[in-house]
């Protein structure tokens, strides 16, 4: 067993720590007979009797600390203070009969002139703050296990609002292309062209069938993701014929580097937007990933009218797909990632994305 397991396990953990705290009470006051003179015959079995009365005292007490866990901070105080001290009493009471009568030599040895009453009193007092420290011991746990508890509530509760926020930030992508495509397939329609609108809806049948099968939390390698961005360019190919012009350049150490599923559709699908559906001669439109000064760097550029950039952002905080990129990345690398936009010679726009580069464990089908 793990000692993660055993902080889950609160009762195990709690007879655990209540063995060791006992044993180690009755070893330690063994050694201190052993430096202050010879112990009784037979004394091996005292100890540990005693240290079992005890035990059985404080579960008594850790009854009375349960039922008074709601109550007032000064009638939980009260409690601990009167429960350790009437603990104490009763247990320097059983530890004195039994001495007396187990070890009767021993105990008349031990009169040094006080009363009976006074001899009880000063152990009584020593065995108070014996259940005292238990008591502080008791809360101390318990407490750190309570603030352990509340933790990971705490983070459990963070990491599913950030799944819920990326989740909803990567859905807002398939309606914003769904649109753009259908509306495609509609005008081919009204054209006449039922051919390339059935090609079409053949191929947007395959991409959606990508994206639904894969989870949008799940983290792809750029090979898969190249893959999955022909599925859609294939798509766009059909609208555009030989207006659209396509550049991949994918390193082979960048290849198998993991990034978020479906990450470069919507900036590909910027770049048609802005680039080439709107100039009569289409243009060209470049994909490229690499490893640079030890992270991954993705770029999509295209030759477009380009943007006037300010500070590597776009006016007003640009389109859905691309503010969508920039929450994703936040959420998940926080400052280990970068999303910037440059202007592209002579013209055009290149958007650059730079991630800390992780790897697939090898064996397993995802990360």
């Amino acid at each position: 067993m793990t000692l993660d397991d055993l902080l889950q396990d609160k009762r195990r953990l709690f007879w655990v720590l209540q063995f060791i705290g006992w044993s180690g009470w009755a070893m330690s006051f063994y050694l201190g007979v052993l430096v202050w003179g010879e112990p009784p015959e037979n004394y091996t079995w005292y100890l540990p009797v005693v240290s079992a009365i005890g035990l059985a005292i404080t579960l008594g007490l850790r009854w009375l600390y349960q039922r008074t866990w709601e109550a007032s901070l000064g009638r939980r105080v009260f409690a601990i203070l009167a429960g350790s001290w009437c603990a104490g009493a009763g247990w320097m009471a059983c530890r004195a009969t039994i001495f007396a009568s187990a070890f009767p030599e021993e105990h008349a040895a031990q009169d040094t002139g006080k009363s009976e009453f006074l001899s009880y009193f000063s152990g009584s007092i020593s065995a108070f703050w014996v259940m005292l420290v238990w008591s502080a011991l008791y809360f101390g746990i318990k407490y750190y296990l309570l603030a352990q508890e509340e933790k990971q509530r705490s983070l459990k509760a963070m990491s599913m609002a950030q799944d819920a926020q990326l989740k909803m930030l990567r859905y807002q992508l398939n309606p914003h292309f769904l649109f753009n495509t259908l509306n495609a397939i509609s005008t081919l329609i009204l054209d006449r062209d039922t051919k390339l609108a059935n090609d079409m809806v053949m191929r947007l049948s395959r991409f959606l069938r990508y994206s639904l099968d894969n989870d949008p939390m799940q983290r792809v390698t750029v090979a898969e993701e190249v893959d999955a961005l022909k599925l859609y360019l294939d798509i766009e190919q059909v609208r555009f014929g030989d207006r659209l012009t396509l550049h991949f350049h994918i390193d082979q150490g960048a290849a198998n580097a993991l990034i978020p599923s479906l990450l470069l559709q919507p900036i590909v699908e910027n770049s048609i937007k802005y680039a080439i559906a709107q100039s009569v001669g289409g243009g060209s439109i470049g994909v490229s990933a690499s490893i640079v000064d030890g992270q991954l760097q993705l770029q999509v550029a295209d030759d477009g009218p380009g943007l006037d950039l300010r500070n590597g952002r776009m006016p007003k905080g640009g389109g859905v797909g691309l503010v969508n990129i920039r929450e994703r990345l936040k959420q998940l690398y926080g400052d280990r990632q970068s999303f910037r936009l440059s202007a592209t010679e002579p013209h055009g726009l290149t958007i650059t994305i730079t991630l800390p580069v992780e790897r697939r464990i090898p064996g397993d089908r995802k990360p």
